[in-house]
């Protein structure tokens, strides 16, 4: 079994985590750089994963 898959969708849930993270007080104005890194985060690893599913079609080894 490929253990970086599970890997990258623990990385999916956190980048949601990140999204649903209330922020109070000194932290406040660091809400929209967390949102950012938090859509990034997802976006990235749903890419990683489409590309090793592909890759994984086609009969050829990944590098990630």
């Amino acid at each position: 079994m490929n253990y970086k898959i599970i890997l990258y969708l623990g990385c999916i849930l956190a980048g949601f985590a990140l999204l649903k993270v209330p922020l109070h007080g000194y932290f406040k104005p660091l809400e929209p750089l967390v949102i950012l890194i938090g859509i990034l985060t997802i976006l990235l690893f749903a890419l990683v994963i489409i590309f090793n599913g592909v890759m994984f079609l086609l009969g050829k080894k990944s590098k990630f």
